[in-house]
């Protein structure tokens, strides 16, 4: 369990975690969730997926369950094992069974790059059944009535290789999330880092040039986290043109040429 322990948190803050509403999302989220519906989350990484979850599980009351899956996430890390303790062999309640339990938010983040018997676990909660079984128990659980199942995925940085299948994305509510119009990111900007407006704008136009720069080949492009990096290493003093290198320019590629043709555009327009 040693590799979930550190992908798994319980949350619940005592301050709301802040999230820009762009559109529906929130009524789309408290629909789903009256409905005991299940929610997959499709977007670009940075774009608020991750946040928009831990500001939900707030307005909820409830308590949030993140496991950030890869490739060695497997069901049994998800559902639970037997381990010694002492001299006996027990059963510990993995993430999913503990959620499913207790009636938490459990968020599956970038659940295409889990292994496939991940899915497998997690179909019969996301239909009517609601139920999880425990192969290893011979046992089934009753999902309590709070539980809530939410996933995500970026559909852009897969590009087929590691993709949800059809019938597996129907047993979703899905919503899309893309990076927000340059007013309502500079205002995002501002509340996270509480920067001035004329550098947000600057940050934020620089972000939207590189977006648009589609020629580079960049297998991602600038998110909102990085421009907040950015703006967050400016407030430690770091020169702008630094701050934006770190921030922002150098966690996108390792392509020395890319690299300077990123550099000398953002020096410009900082």
């Amino acid at each position: 369990m040693e590799i979930l322990e550190k992908t798994m948190n319980g949350i619940q803050k005592d301050t709301k975690p802040y999230y820009r509403v762009v559109g529906k999302e929130k009524e789309i989220f408290m629909a789903a969730y009256q409905n005991r519906l299940p929610i997959l989350l499709k977007g670009p990484t940075g774009t608020g997926k991750s946040r928009f979850v831990e500001h939900m599980a707030y307005e909820l009351k409830s308590e949030l369950i993140t496991v950030a899956c890869h490739e060695e996430t497997s069901a049994t890390d998800l559902i639970g094992r037997f381990i010694l303790k002492g001299t006996e062999t027990v059963w510990q309640d993995g993430p999913l069974t503990k959620a499913a339990k207790e009636g938490h938010v459990l968020y599956l983040d970038e659940v295409a790059e889990a292994r496939p018997d991940i899915i497998v676990a997690i179909h019969s909660l996301t239909d009517h059944r609601r139920m999880l079984y425990i192969d290893k128990l011979g046992t089934a659980i009753k999902a309590h009535e709070n539980f809530m199942l939410v996933t995500s995925f970026n559909p852009g940085y897969q590009k087929g290789f590691k993709e949800l299948k059809p019938s597996t994305r129907q047993r979703f509510v899905a919503m899309s999330f893309v990076h927000p119009s340059a007013d309502i990111e500079m205002e995002i900007l501002m509340q996270e880092t509480g920067i001035e407006k004329s550098l947000a704008s600057k940050l934020v136009k620089i972000a939207g040039k590189i977006r648009n720069l589609t020629e580079l080949g960049l297998t991602e492009t600038v998110s909102t986290r990085l421009i907040v990096d950015a703006a967050k290493l400016i407030n430690a003093g770091l020169p702008n043109r630094t701050a934006v290198q770190a921030g922002m320019i150098q966690p996108l590629t390792d392509d020395e040429e890319v690299l300077k043709t990123l550099i000398t555009l953002s020096d410009l327009m900082i």
